[in-house]
């Protein structure tokens, strides 16, 4: 993650853009190089981009249900 320029607030990203920062975040936690505090706001921070992606991700499901009239199969079913 760059420390150049603050990061964007989490509520302005788009999914994708909350997706990647989450995927960096895991790679610097996994690789445990950070002191604890900065591990401890790396994973604060990944907590609320992951509640974006979910926030997201559900929007975006109800607007596909609206607009197919809920005739959506869930993956599980189609299997």
């Amino acid at each position: 993650m760059p420390k150049a320029s603050a990061p964007k607030k989490v509520e302005e990203l788009s999914y994708e853009e909350a997706l990647a920062e989450l995927e960096s975040i895991v790679a610097s936690l996994e690789e445990g190089e950070q002191k604890l505090e900065e591990s401890m706001a790396m994973f604060e921070r990944g907590q609320l981009l992951m509640k974006r992606c979910a926030a997201l991700l559900e929007a975006a499901e109800l607007k596909v249900r609206q607009l197919a009239g809920e005739e959506l199969t869930s993956f599980e079913e189609a299997e």
